[in-house]
């Protein structure tokens, strides 16, 4: 299960030849996580799996993602308008000039994930990725790491949680060097940004991404 799969009461139980699809109250098909909390559902219903290519919408995701770690992903989501606040809106270039004053004002920031070492991460992140504008940008360096295919989940046992695209990406983003970019949070990104496709069989949103088919 990919991290931006939290652990959601059921609404009602699961059609039995499609385990874990949730049958919601206006007829449509999600799985269990996005069945119940109204902002995971409206997440899911119009940017999860969707493709992110730009240069700040890609460095947005991975900072969320390394935030993420052990943690919810409808914590982050909660509070990711504070995130925006308190981080320039993820520009990287105005990410990449933050020190010690701007570290400190973020560790006292009540609205994000006040750690310390997942802020120095942003920031070092955010200095990789101008970096990275010499070898065609972050987003299609992110790209280059897309498969040849996409799972094709029934249930939530059968989605992976990393992948040798994954892992290939995290080592390739090491080298570059990012941090908190390990093989699962990758594939959790990928996830998230349409790279693969993980909506289960039988979703109302499984295909809708583009890039792969339904």
């Amino acid at each position: 299960m990919s991290a931006l799969t939290p652990t959601i009461p059921v609404e009602e139980p699961a059609a039995a030849d499609d385990p874990g699809i949730v049958i919601g109250e206006d007829g449509l098909a999600r799985p269990a996580w996005a069945s119940v909390d109204p902002l995971l559902r409206e997440y899911y219903d119009t940017e999860w799996g969707m493709p992110v290519r730009d240069e700040q919408g890609m460095y947005e995701r991975i900072s969320l993602e390394a935030f993420q770690a052990g943690l919810s992903w409808a914590t982050i989501l909660r509070k990711r308008p504070a995130f925006r606040a308190a981080f320039d809106d993820f520009d990287p270039e105005r990410v990449a000039r933050y020190g010690e004053t701007e570290i400190e004002r973020l560790m006292a920031d009540a609205g994000i994930v006040r750690n310390r070492a997942k802020i120095r991460a942003a920031i070092t992140n955010a200095n990789a990725t101008l970096r990275l504008r010499d070898k065609g940008g972050l987003a299609d360096f992110v790209w280059s790491f897309q498969p040849s295919e996409t799972p094709a989940p029934r249930t939530f046992a059968e989605i992976p949680t990393k992948s040798p695209e994954s892992v290939a990406l995290s080592k390739a983003l090491r080298k570059e060097g990012f941090a908190f970019v390990g093989p699962t949070t990758m594939f959790a990104l990928m996830e998230a940004i349409g790279i693969i496709d993980t909506h289960l069989i039988g979703s109302h949103r499984r295909g809708s991404s583009g890039v792969w088919p339904a």
